[in-house]
């Protein structure tokens, strides 16, 4: 999720009163300010003789054939025009709305799709989200920091551990995990030792952050009822993001977390709740066996409560790394990192949820 999407952008504006927004004087006054501002009539400086040949015809009492009489006596400067403030700009949307919107229903459709017809083939998009945020994140690594995580470990094992998390359960995914970590250690080494520490440690994280909380996707399928968690984990995750955004965009003006994400509020968060937690309710009631609406209820808190702190934590990442998206891949979106932010820490507060709501098979 991008910064945008919690919270209406600042409107430009005019501040003070209209005396203060007059055009000042001297280099500042700009073309703006001139097509505001009458301007002052410049006369040049009057010689002395013209001022006393100017009094003797004022004593003469003669009005013809007077000179120097400077033009300025007669006119009065004219009193600089307020400038008045511009109308109030609406509220607009930080991100491409269309292309967004195109991308996520046609994302939507391919794992709806895949879900439902050959569970193995949505073990494959899984596995292909993966590696493309691990070279997201790894390249973004080295571009920004000089942090050279192994790619070819990462990918590999990363992969291996969804396939193991969905044929194993947490035990295969455990066992993965370790293997890639050892792979990352090993595979460094063919390199100078300079830099190594910090290599490998961004490589064991790149490997936890990843493919290990989606292994936690692929574990929801496992279940006799898989696809119907995997696509209540999905729902509850976007319409979270969706009453975020919908809730920060038109009433948002209490900032949540401003040293991370500006544009996040603390109302964005109230709709992400309250959204969930209905969401969670339908689909504990009509999607999952044995689920109840109460339960719901507590499965869409836990999930607005993980979102967020999962668009926060990539949010750290992404500053600290100087950028605003982690790729450009999905047009209205960024990269695939970007919308892996919030439903990879979800996903193991989801699993957890219905083992002990409902069981884990």
């Amino acid at each position: 999720m991008n910064d945008s999407s919690w919270g209406a952008p600042q409107g430009a504006g005019y501040g003070g009163t209209p005396e203060m927004r007059a055009a000042p004087a001297g280099p500042a006054y700009d073309v703006h300010d001139a097509q505001h501002t009458r301007p002052m009539p410049i006369v040049p400086d009057v010689p002395d003789a013209g001022r006393d040949a100017d009094d003797r015809d004022d004593r003469n009492g003669g009005a013809s054939g007077r000179r120097g009489v400077p033009p300025y006596r007669d006119e009065k400067p004219q009193e600089p025009m307020s400038t008045a403030p511009p109308p109030p700009q609406k509220k607009r949307a930080g991100r491409d709305l269309r292309a967004a919107i195109g991308v996520g229903v046609g994302l939507g459709a391919v794992i709806v799709a895949s879900l439902f017809i050959v569970k193995a083939v949505f073990i494959g998009v899984i596995a292909i989200a993966v590696v493309v945020g691990l070279w997201e994140l790894t390249s973004r690594l080295q571009e920004r920091k000089g942090i050279k995580a192994p790619l070819v470990p990462l990918a590999i094992g990363g992969a291996a551990m969804v396939v193991a998390g969905y044929m194993r359960g947490a035990e295969g995914a455990w066992v993965a995990m370790a293997l890639t970590a050892l792979a990352v250690l090993v595979w460094r080494m063919a390199e100078p030792p300079e830099g190594y520490l910090r290599d490998v440690t961004a490589g064991v994280f790149a490997a936890f952050y990843v493919p290990f909380l989606a292994t936690f996707v692929a574990m929801l399928l496992s279940a006799d009822d898989g696809p119907q968690r995997v696509l209540t984990f999905l729902l509850l995750t976007v319409v979270s993001d969706t009453g975020a955004y919908a809730v920060g965009w038109r009433f948002g003006k209490h900032k949540l977390a401003p040293r991370i994400s500006p544009g996040k509020t603390r109302e964005g968060l109230f709709g992400a709740v309250a959204f969930a937690m209905v969401a969670g309710a339908l689909c504990m009631e009509f999607l999952i066996d044995d689920g109840t609406w109460w339960q719901g209820l507590l499965l869409g808190l836990a999930v607005a409560a993980s979102a967020t702190l999962g668009d926060l934590g990539e949010s750290m990442i992404k500053r600290d790394l100087g950028i605003k998206d982690m790729g450009t891949l999905l047009p209205g979106h960024g990269g695939i990192m970007d919308r892996l932010d919030s439903l990879l820490p979800t996903a193991p507060v989801v699993w957890l949820l219905l083992v002990l709501f409902v069981g884990s098979s």
